[in-house]
Order: C-alpha cells, then structure tokens, then sequence
C-alpha cells in the first residue's frame, strides 16, 4: 500500500498488467473464476476506499446507484438467492466497485497516462504474443488449425486478446487525431500496427467494434475527415469483393462470414441464436427482477431449443483440447435482461446512455471512443474471463474522463483524451 501512496492509479495500472497473467482453469463450469488481475482489482478498491473523501466525487457518480440498486434487487428476488449471490458481487465488482476506485484514484493528468499508459501497453503485449502465435503455428484452432491469434488468454477465452488490442488502438487513435508531426505519425502507426493482430484474432465482433468505435472518434473529431474515410473503406469493400483475394482465404472466408450470418449462420451463430432465444424466454417468465443473477446457465437447458450444442471446441497448445460449456448468451443486454429483467436493464442502459451523451457533449474522443467499443461489444459478448477486470478499468476511465473533465492539463493530449 505505501509503496502505491505517491500514485494511487498505479493499483488501476497494475490490475491491467496482471490480466496478462496466464489463469490455469480447471472446471470451466464452476462458478467463481478468481484471477491475478481479479486479486489486484481488490487492492485498487481498497486503496480507494482508505483515500477517497465522498465529498470530493462529482455528482455524475451517482449515475452508478441505479446499476447497484438493480442488481441486489434481483438477487433478492431470485428463486435461489445463495446460486445469484456470486454474480451480485461479481457484477458489483465490475460495474461498481472498480469504476469507482479508478475515478477515486486518478486524479491528475499524470494518473489518466498511466491507466492509458497501461492499457496501451498491455495490448502491444499481447498483439505481439498473438502475431508469434499465429507465425509460429501456436494459435487457437480455428477450422481445425492453429491460426487464431488469442495472445495469453487462451482458447478459453478466445475474445480476451481482441478485446485489450481493441482498447489500445483507440486510445492510440484519439490521441494521434490531436497531436502533429511525429508523435501524429508514432500514435497512428502504432494503432495501425495494433489493427494486425485483431485481424489476426479472427473475432468478427472486435472488427465490428472498432469499426464503429473509429467512425465515433472520427466523426467527432472532424466530419470531414470521417466522410473520407467511409468512403475511402466503401470503394476498398468494393475492390475487396470484386478483385481476386486479398491472399489470405481464411480472412476472407471470415469476413464473408459476416454478411452470411443471418442466411447461412455457421454453428457458432445457430448457437448464439439459440442462446439469445433462451434468455429471452427466461425473461418473459419474470420480466421485472429476472431470473436471479448467476442463474442463466442453470437454466439454459429448460429454455434453449434443441438444436444448441452442448460446448464449444477449443484448442491450443497450453491448454488442449476442450469441451467449453456455453453458459451465457454473449450478449450483454440480453444477459442483464434474463437475470435482472427490466430493472436491470433500464438501469444498465442508463448508465452507458448517460456517460456516452457527456462524453460526446464535453468532446471527449478517447471515452466516446472507448464506450463505443464497448457499447458494440456488449451486443456479442458479457462479463466473464481474465481480461474482464481490464473491462471495467477502461469502464472507470470512461468514468473519470467525463466526470472529471478538468482532471487534464490543457495541451493537445487533453484535446485527445477530452
């Protein structure tokens, strides 16, 4: 703790770090998952707790009671309080506790470019660990090849590696729209080089996102600059889909993928289908408070059509092969719904609404950029997974930048960050 004192954010910057910490997972259907960056999330939440003076928040915190008060009523109002009390703290850690302990913690310019720093940093980390998996032939599968590039996540948690590279080519993206000369070039470039990896990751969802999360940050940043580049990326689509290849089949199998899922959807599409079919269901038989936090993948069986498989194939070198059950619907929003109901989400929904309109009224690329990614994100994943306590550090960090707008000195960085 004293050594953590002078820089409070470095416990933010440390829990970052660590989900780079390869987690060995035994039983993949047990309930709690505890990593290093899980461990290190609980000292950042302490150190706030011992520094931070409530007098001091800004209001805009209060934005998330309702996301607290949701949650503990559909864990009181769950059929099986005792199987939902694991996803209330779980869900209070990620959405409550740690935003909180990065907003009470960073409190300078200096403490936002460490949290940025380290995120950054992280995801070079792990586009070059992804990027020498996929030379060396030590990739996930995909297809019945070693070619998926999932960094030091694992095929267990295939989305980890896109996800962290995601948030560091925005940050690298909003920044180098507000700087000039070579720092420009340097902070372009390197979101330029980070984009290989996440093609490398094969996550149809990740490209979405960042597509969309570039477009956000361009368009408000300079309209002009953005209509350019939709349509410098519309006559490239064109190209792409008239002209021989690109050279690389699987890319395009996988990005032709995209268009084809709602025509002819592979498995890993029926499947989510199915899994969205079933938490709707759940939450039509208690639309207000859900079925209890925890309890989707108790239920999953009773309410999912039959045609969903039972797992999903994973394979890679560290781990081999497994049989992963598929406990949640990757979706976010249906999660929430299923579990929490229409409480739940009126209040998640508030939550990203609110800090998206002032992170767009206060100009604030970086956090527009972030929750636009996330915002997506959420519409193909959930919580759950070593890199998800970095989720909720960028979420803090959201938090912070448009609840503390003059947490920043005023140089072109700011501009970028604000």
């Amino acid at each position: 703790m004293r050594i953590l004192n002078p820089r409070p954010s470095l416990a933010a910057a440390l829990t970052v770090l660590l989900s780079c910490v390869p987690s060995v997972r035994g039983d993949l259907s047990a309930a709690v998952q505890v990593t290093a960056a899980d461990l290190a999330s609980v000292v950042l939440v302490a150190i706030a707790v011992l520094i931070v003076k409530p007098a001091t928040l800004p209001a805009r915190v209060l934005v998330l009671a309702p996301v607290a008060g949701a949650v503990a009523i559909a864990t009181l109002a769950s059929p099986d309080a005792m199987v939902s009390l694991p996803g209330y703290v779980r869900y209070i850690q990620v959405f409550v506790l740690v935003p909180l302990a990065v907003l009470a913690t960073v409190r300078d310019r200096t403490d936002i470019l460490i949290v940025g720093g380290s995120l950054v940093g992280v995801a070079a980390l792990q586009g070059l660990v992804g990027c020498v998996q996929v030379l060396t032939g030590n990739g996930a599968s995909y297809a019945g090849e070693p070619v998926r590039a999932v960094g030091t996540f694992g095929a267990l948690d295939v989305m980890g590696m896109a996800n962290v590279v995601g948030y560091g080519t925005i940050i690298l993206l909003s920044v180098g729209l507000a700087l000039r000369g070579r720092a420009r070039a340097a902070a372009l470039g390197g979101a330029a080089l980070l984009c290989v990896p996440l093609a490398l990751s094969l996550s149809r969802g990740a490209w979405l996102a960042l597509l969309g999360a570039s477009l956000a940050v361009l368009f408000l940043r300079n309209r002009a600059l953005a209509a350019r580049v939709v349509l410098l990326g519309a006559v490239a689509a064109v190209a792409l889909a008239l002209g021989p290849g690109t050279g690389s089949d699987l890319l395009e199998r996988r990005v032709t993928s995209i268009t084809s899922a709602a025509t002819q959807p592979d498995q890993s599409v029926n499947d989510r289908y199915h899994l969205w079919l079933a938490a709707t269901d759940m939450w039509l038989d208690r639309p207000l408070t859900g079925v209890g936090p925890r309890r989707f993948a108790r239920l999953r069986d009773t309410y999912a059509p039959i045609g969903l498989s039972t797992g999903s194939d994973t394979d890679d070198p560290v781990n081999g092969y497994r049989r992963q059950p598929l406990l949640s619907p990757h979706n976010m929003y249906l999660l929430t719904l299923s579990e929490q109901g229409l409480i739940g989400l009126s209040a998640f929904g508030a939550f990203l609404a609110c800090m998206a309109r002032w992170a767009v009224r206060g100009r604030t690329l970086t956090a527009v950029g972030l929750l636009a990614w996330q915002i997506i994100a959420f519409a193909y994943g959930d919580i759950g997974g070593p890199a998800t306590p970095v989720m909720s550090v960028v979420l803090g960090l959201v938090l912070t930048l448009v609840a503390r707008p003059g947490v920043l000195a005023p140089d072109p960085v700011q501009r970028a960050l604000r």
